[in-house]
């Protein structure tokens, strides 16, 4: 009865480091998208460098900030059991002289 026990267990921290790598990965592209598009870049194509597979990048701005969130969804053993989203959001005040930033 404890063998079952500890390989659910294991499973579920396997489960947990990927889902906070996953997370990491996307705080990163939300991150580097953000500061693209502050800069006058295209901020998609430089989250999407970044970003897990299969995530959404997407960046909105107004005036003074850029707004750039990451989704993306999780699927623990490869899409057999339910899956989870997992999104990051990233705020960059826009650089002087840049119209938008978007």
């Amino acid at each position: 009865m404890g063998l079952p026990a500890m390989v659910m267990m294991i499973f579920v921290a396997l489960t947990a480091v990927g889902a906070v790598l996953t997370q990491l990965e996307c705080v990163d592209a939300a991150r580097e998208a953000a500061r693209s598009a502050a800069r006058g870049e295209e901020g998609v194509p430089a989250g999407r460098r970044v970003a897990p597979d299969g995530a959404a990048v997407s960046v909105t701005s107004d005036s003074t900030t850029v707004r750039a969130s990451v989704r993306v969804r999780l699927h623990p053993l490869g899409g057999r059991l339910p899956g989870f989203e997992l999104s990051a959001t990233a705020v960059a005040a826009t650089e002087p002289g840049v119209d938008g930033g978007a």
